[in-house]
This record gives C-alpha cells, structure tokens and sequence, in this order.
C-alpha cells in the first residue's frame, strides 16, 4: 500500500482492466452511500427490498464475518434490542459481511441490521438456513435512548470474534468426516468477550488473548494502508532502539501507561524517536514507529522491560512498505534473526505442529507502521514470560568478529572503549560526523601476532547514543556492551538500531565467546609496516629532529580549559574568558611542537609526532630545551617511548607517517 513500485500496467481493455474499473466503481458506490447515510443522519427512507435482521451469534470463517441472525418483518422501533422477544418463528439467516464491512458496522449480538439492496440469497444444497450475501449496503440501527448509550458504552470496549479455522484438508474432504468435519479445538474458539485497552488493569484471561489476529499481513492487507483501529494483532518484540526522528511528534510515557504521540513543541530535547522490531506467528518482521523521548537514557529501560514480551497493536498506520534494496540496515538485524529458533506458521496450511516449519526464505520485504495521533496502540504484557521465538543478541569476542567472512553482518559484543576521538571533516555539520571509538577486550589482548590488540568501532551520527552513555565515555574508559553493530569489509560501525548500554542485557547469548574482563595493562599494536591511517599505535624511537616552524603556543583559562580567550574590554592588557565570564589572571600557556623520530620498525619512512602541552613526550622535550635554553641539538638523539599515538595518515610518496601522541580514558 502506498508504494508505487508495486503498481502494473493492465492490457487496455482486457478483463483484468474491466474487472479492477468494476471494483472501483463497486467501493465507491459503497463509499457515497454510507457518506449519505451519515450526512443524512437517519436511516435511506425507501425500505423496499430491505432486509432486516437480528444478530444472534457472531464468528469468523476464512477471513468473512458470519453473523447468525434472525429476520424481522419490520425495524422494532419502539424497543430496545435488549427488550424484544424473540420469536421463534421468524427464519434463522446466515449473513455474511466481509471485514470492510464489518467494521463499519462493529456489530454485537442483538444489534438490528437493516441489509438494503442488492443484497442476494443463497440457498445451499442439504442446509437448512439460507445464507445472505452482497452486504455491502448495511447499517446498524440504533433503537432507543438506551441502546445509543450502550453503543457508547461499546464503544470503549474491543469485541473479540469467535474464529473457526477451517484446515485445507477438511476444505476438500481429505480427512475422515466423521470423526475431524465437526472437531474443534478448544483453543480456536474463544466466546465473545469485551476487552479494555488498559496495561494498568486487570490481567486479561489467556483464552481472550488467542482471539487477538496473530498475523500482521493478514491486518495490512484487510485493513488497508489508513491502518486499523478496531483489531489488534499479538506479535513478539524483538529489539527495543531509538531513529532519529524524521517527523514532528515528541511524547512522554510515564509509568506502564499506553504510548501517544503529540507534537513537538520544544526542540531542545532530542529529537529521537522509540521504535520496536516485532514478529508475528508467521515470522513477518514489522518494524514499529512509537513516539518521541524526551531523554535517551529511557532506551536502557525500555530495553530491559519490553525485549522478548508479547504486545498487541493497535491504532496503527502504515508510513511505508519497504524492501531489501531500500533499506540495507533494516533488513540486515532482521537476518541476524533469521531464521527463526522455533518452527513459525505457514500461511495457508494447517497449523498442527508437524506442518510447521523454520525452511522459510527470509522476508523480503517489511511494513513500517507508525500511531495514529491519540489511538491506544501498544499494550506490552510485561509481567508474561519471554516468548519463545524470541531472539536474543548473541555476544561474540572481537577475535571472532574479525574473524566473519560475511558482509553486513550484525554482532554484539563486550569491549572495553580505551580512546574516542571525532572525525574532523570540516565539510560536515559536527553534529553529523563519525566518531571513532578504540575498544579491546581480552580476545585481542591475549591474541597472538596478526590480530590487532585494538580496533575502531566508528559511531555514525545515525546510532544514537544516551547521554548516560556520552557522559560515562568522557568521564573515562569504560566497559560497554554493542548490540547489533554492523560488521562488513573489515570495519565495525554502529549505524541506526545499534544500541550502546553500560548493562549487561537480562537475556543475551555467548555462543561459547570468551568474555573475561581484562586484567593488567592495556598494549596497543607497536608501529610497524602494517600500521593503518584512522588507527592507534605504540611508538619508539630517537628523536632527529624538531620543527620549529610550526610549534606556536596560546594562553588558556586557569578556571575550565577555554583555548579562545579575549582582551578584556576595560582593560586591554588583560584577557577575558566568555565562558566563565571573568578577567584571566593567571592563564596557562600550552603549546604544540612536531617532533621527527626514527623508528626501527619503519626504517624507510619518516615518522613525524604531534606533540602537546601535558603529554609525555613534550614533557620531556621541554625540560630538555629548558634546561640547554632552547637548543635543538640538546634534544636530538634522544630516545623515547613507549607512546601512545593516533595515526592520522601513511603515505607512500613521500614515505611518511604523521602521528598524535595522545592520552588513552
């Protein structure tokens, strides 16, 4: 639905042309009808050919509604439905109503029904109750002051129909009729009951939560693309992460209330929205849009609450129906939980265990639904037990990451982040660029020669990140868990639903991974030939030479650090911190020097250091220059190391590597 993609050119005046203007004309007839209706507010005045009948009894059957009705000679318009006798001579009708039509009607039992034109009778061979169809042009009839407000009272409340699920092979008479026609499992019918929509409530009985759809195509392709709001469908949760938000809604959900959407009306706060990647029975994924945080640290918490719980839909709409080729990133965590760990069913086929199967191709393609604007959509029964097809997040160690042979690939793992550091494009916006995070853990510490002690993870501004998260990395280094990164042509890189927590999750699986925190010092990769642009190295060597063309110096603010200080207005011989608002007395003077050093292990390139105030190397070049009063002979020769260094560039003509030294969280 509302995809162009899937539209296809009909033969001009052939039958599937003809057949699809018929059905246009069909539902639009339809359409204007019951707008009159409403407009009009009563009830089309010429009753000729109207019939008029009483539901008794309501089931489903193949997606058609059947309501078991008795007929009346006329409309009791001075009685209630609940106050009518009825009278056992009047015929016993079966009605047929498709699911468009039923909704429209939201029936009950006892509700009147007026069937008007060019509604047909079929009479069926060795049945007695004729069967009704061509219902399209119906309307419930609201009978008196008491019935209007029972109508309201219903109106709060979710009718839940009776299914008969009728197997294919007792559609063509494979089974022994005698002893499967009429043989109904319990757990397929479901008496009619009221449900309300309310978490906080009282917990519903089991046999209540069987009569909810469990397909999520089947209520997209009878509901349409403008979504649905009296069915709810039953679908496991399987990742709890934020997008960034694209549209204007922002919302709170306090507590264990139903989520709502509202407009945004402060922009302050980020702008990211909660989003869910359920599946169905039938092992179709949908990926569900909710509403916006006011805080990203919520996403720990709904994480822990809602991951592995059953939930129920409703309200939904559909923004997109999305493919493969559209959506690399979606469809890449939805194979990471493909296929799935328990048999799913098979649309079409009975639904007994043997006929169940997980040799399914993978989905191709997934509904992306959103809330209809303050519908109750989401009910997340937190106190059920974790489903069985759900999926938790297998942790591997990054030994093994590396290790994959596949592209695009999800993993999670434990790591220890040592170095973050922000890619600095100045073409790019800063809020929009990467930053690299230099993680290890005891895989890669205690690997032999060819695995690198340390690796990059590179965070794309699409991953967001909680402040719990940004704050606890500026602090120090810290222990984090990566849920369904992305690993593909040697990288590993968090894009969107790539969630970064400080917890462990309550349910994750370590597929045998070594994952013992590290003990002692952390060693980094010495420079070598192999050495990497955009990576960290250990660095010695002897110093060779200085330059001094490019080392400068500048005044910071002794209060928080601010390298941009200004004169101060009143009084031009002093500078102004406009961060702390005040006159710098006494500011700290840092400085920048580049250092050459020769290095056995890259013989033939020059290494070239940058080197800053408060760093170990410039400590020790400064003294040494202090000392001999600035003579860059005094320096040369000297040996240093080990330093811990980022690695801005390698090239090869010239044969050069330029380096930072830096300090490790």
């Amino acid at each position: 639905p509302g995809e162009t993609e899937n539209s296809f050119i009909l033969c001009r005046g052939g039958l599937a042309e003809r057949l699809c203007r018929l059905q246009n004309r069909e539902r639009s007839a339809i359409s204007f009808w019951r707008h009159q209706c409403i407009s009009d507010d009563k009830i089309p005045s010429d009753k000729s050919g109207v019939l008029i009948v009483r539901i008794l009894e309501i089931f489903e059957e193949c997606t058609i509604q059947v309501a078991i009705c008795q007929q009346l000679e006329q409309s009791p318009a001075t009685l209630s439905s609940e106050d009518a006798v009825i009278n056992a001579e009047e015929p016993i009708l079966k009605v047929l109503f498709t699911r468009e039509t039923a909704a429209h009607l939201k029936s009950r039992p006892q509700d009147v029904i007026h069937i008007y034109p060019p509604w047909q009778k079929l009479l069926l061979q060795n049945a007695d109750v004729p069967v009704i169809m061509n219902t399209y042009f119906s309307q419930k009839v609201l009978l008196s002051e008491h019935s209007e407000a029972r109508e309201k009272t219903h109106g709060l409340t979710k009718m839940l129909i009776r299914k008969n699920i009728i197997s294919l092979a007792e559609t063509f008479r494979l089974d022994d009729l005698d002893d499967k026609l009429h043989c109904k499992s319990s757990d397929d019918q479901v008496p009619c009951a009221p449900q309300t929509h309310n978490n906080g409530g009282s917990k519903q009985h089991p046999s209540a939560l069987s009569a909810v759809n469990d397909s999520l195509l089947e209520m997209v392709e009878s509901q349409g693309a403008v979504g649905w709001r009296e069915v709810q469908v039953r679908v496991v949760i399987q990742r709890v992460y934020c997008l960034p938000a694209r549209e204007g809604y922002r919302s709170h959900a306090p507590g264990n209330n139903p989520l709502c959407a509202t407009p945004v009306t402060n922009s302050h706060p980020p702008n990211v929205r909660l989003c869910l990647l359920v599946q169905d029975a039938y092992g179709m994924f949908s990926e569900v849009q909710l509403q916006s945080l006011s805080s990203t640290d919520d996403i720990e918490r709904y994480c822990r609450r809602w991951e592995g719980k059953f939930c129920c839909l409703a309200g939904m709409k559909i923004l997109q129906r999305t493919t493969r080729g559209r959506a690399l990133g979606l469809f890449s965590l939805i194979d990471s939980l493909w296929p799935p760990v328990v048999p799913v069913k098979v649309p079409g086929q009975s639904q007994d265990s043997e006929m169940m199967t997980t040799n399914l191709p993978p989905p191709s393609f997934c509904y992306i639904l959103t809330v209809q604007s303050g519908e109750i959509h989401v009910e997340v029964d937190e106190e059920e037990q974790i489903s069985n097809l759900y999926q938790p997040p297998a942790v591997h160690g990054l030994k093994e990451i590396l290790r994959m042979d596949g592209c695009n690939e999800r993993c999670s793992f434990w790591a220890q982040v040592l170095y973050r550091r922000q890619q600095s494009k100045h073409s790019v916006p800063i809020d929009q660029r990467e930053t690299l995070l230099f993680v290890t853990d005891s895989t890669l510490q205690n690997a032999v020669h060819g695995i690198p002690k340390v690796v990059a993870v590179s965070v794309t501004a699409s991953c967001v990140l909680s402040m719990e998260i940004i704050e606890a990395l500026s602090a120090g280094s810290q222990l984090v868990f990566f849920k369904d990164a992305l690993w593909g042509n040697g990288r590993i890189i968090c894009v969107e639903r790539t969630v970064l927590l400080l917890q462990k999750p309550l349910l994750c699986s370590a597929a045998g991974a070594d994952l013992s925190e590290l003990t002692g010092p952390v060693r980094l990769d010495e420079l070598d030939s192999t050495t990497q642009a955009n990576s960290v190295c250990a660095l010695r060597g002897t110093v060779v030479g200085v330059n001094e063309s490019t080392a400068f110096s500048w005044p910071t603010c002794n209060r928080c650090g601010n390298g941009k200080l200004e004169l101060c207005p009143q009084d031009r011989e002093l500078l102004y911190c406009n961060q702390c608002s005040e006159v710098v007395t006494t500011p700290v003077l840092k400085m920048q020097l580049e250092v050459f050093l020769s290095c056995p292990s890259r013989s033939q390139s020059t290494v070239k250091v940058k080197v800053w105030h408060e760093i170990t190397l410039f400590v020790l070049l400064t003294m040494l220059l202090f000392l001999q009063t600035y003579e860059v002979q005094s320096v040369l020769g000297k040996e240093v190391g080990l330093l811990n260094c980022y690695v801005h560039s390698v090239t090869s003509h010239p044969n050069c590597v330029a380096l930072e030294e830096i300090v490790l969280l």
